[in-house]
């Protein structure tokens, strides 16, 4: 696994503009449960790229499992409209069951 990782370090770093890179590191990083970087990774990804709803369901499980509820559901939502607009109906009820089943209050 480490070694996809830098992989994947060493190519965004020759192009730190290559968001499928960006967000594929961001994946790796999730495989080993490095919250952190992920949240790192996707904050800056989501900043600097359009992203058609995916992003917001792996950052928003990143927050959650890493203790921030709220903003958790913060990015939950988010990823609805997001998916939403992008014609993704089928993303946008997983987050909603997601905010209904797991994050109600």
């Amino acid at each position: 696994m480490q070694n996809r990782i830098e992989v994947f370090e060493q190519m965004l770093a020759a192009d730190p503009s290559n968001s499928m890179v960006m967000f594929g590191l961001a994946k790796e990083y999730e495989k080993l449960d490095d919250h952190a970087k992920v949240i790192e990774l996707l904050e800056k990804y989501l900043a600097n790229f359009d992203d058609e709803g995916n992003a917001y369901g792996v950052l928003a499980n990143a927050y959650l499992k890493s203790g921030n509820r709220e903003k958790a559901i913060e990015t939950y939502r988010k990823g609805i409209d997001v998916s939403m607009a992008h014609g993704h109906p089928s993303m946008a009820s997983e987050y909603r069951m997601t905010l209904d089943i797991d994050l109600a209050d």
